[in-house]
């Protein structure tokens, strides 16, 4: 099976300590950007729902606006309570200027 790699923005829409929301596939996705690297992870708390990309992100951790759980972007590992289930990452790469992600 090949691999199917979505652009998604260009590097320039993402400001640095910020994220924006896309749609790959029906998957609502947040993609962060931290100094010249780029994250995704899906864009809801496993816990409560709410949005991560309103979160406050701080390095590589986004913290949810609602109950304040926290995850690292890099990985999906939670940091901090209430959330238990990790975020879904996703695969991340720069290709002349433009992000693209992988969601298979």
């Amino acid at each position: 099976m090949s691999e199917t790699w979505h652009i998604i923005a260009s590097c320039e829409d993402i400001e640095d300590g910020d994220g924006i929301v896309v749609e790959v596939e029906n998957r609502e996705i947040a993609v962060f950007r931290c100094g010249r690297n780029y994250y995704a992870t899906g864009n809801y708390c496993t816990h409560s729902r709410a949005p991560l990309v309103d979160g406050y992100l701080d390095g590589k951790v986004i913290e949810c606006p609602l109950h304040q759980g926290r995850f690292d972007i890099r990985d999906g590992k939670v940091l901090c309570s209430p959330p238990i289930k990790p975020l879904t990452t996703y695969p991340v790469r720069i290709i002349n200027d433009s992000i693209q992600i992988r969601v298979d």
